[in-house]
């Protein structure tokens, strides 16, 4: 949907639904005007380490959202309520629900028919705005946020290919495949990883903690 109104400009509330889908790139949206509310259902008693510590990088502009009330749909109407309420205080803001479940389509159609800026995706990265702000992000940009995936992965990839399948998932599969293979060779060039018969060893340090 285009609107008039600049949506760099409107406040943009990323609503996760944690029951449906567990994003594993949200660090793709540090550093950008978003603001985090993560749906946590009834009887989901944890969440993953790599989504705390991910959440935690927002500071304020993150929180997560405890339902306390088991039943069907019921995470979903807490969703909508928030986005009534939020949508009363910032009637600029933008809403974006992040879901698999096509049930939040009808409620979607209603408020856009409401002047309610508002969609569904599934993935972070096929978020309108931020594809804008993500066409922006520079070559080393994007080596940090790599290291930083890296450093939280307890498997890591072990040949070119399998590195360079992770690069290209960790930006949603928007890359060239030109793309990564300069960002591998960047790693490679910076002494991040050393290459031998196709297989990979990581001997990189960020922040003087190792990224392995």
């Amino acid at each position: 949907m285009d609107n008039k109104i600049d949506r760099q400009l409107a406040i943009n509330y990323v609503l996760i639904d944690l029951e449906n889908v567990q994003p594993n790139n949200l660090e793709i949206l540090v550093n950008h005007p978003f603001r985090i509310l993560v749906f946590v259902g009834a009887n989901q008693a944890k969440v993953s380490y790599e989504m705390a510590i991910s959440i935690q990088k927002f500071g304020k502009n993150a929180q997560y959202i405890k339902i306390s009330a088991i039943g069907p749909n019921a995470l979903d109407f807490h969703i909508a309520f928030y986005i009534g309420e939020l949508s009363m205080q910032e009637p600029n803001a933008y809403f974006h629900i992040i879901s698999k479940d096509k049930g939040y389509d009808p409620l979607i159609k209603h408020l856009r028919e409401r002047n309610i800026q508002i969609q569904r995706k599934i993935n972070l990265t096929e978020i309108s705005v931020f594809k804008k702000y993500n066409s922006s992000i520079n070559n080393n940009e994007k080596i940090m946020l790599i290291l930083k995936r890296l450093s939280n992965q307890k498997v890591k990839p072990k040949t070119i290919n399998s590195l360079s399948n992770s690069i290209d998932s960790f930006f949603g599969k928007k890359l060239h495949n030109e793309e990564v293979i300069l960002l591998v060779n960047e790693l490679q060039r910076r002494k991040y990883i050393t290459v031998e018969q196709n297989n990979i060893s990581y001997i990189c340090y960020i922040n003087k903690k190792s990224c392995v």
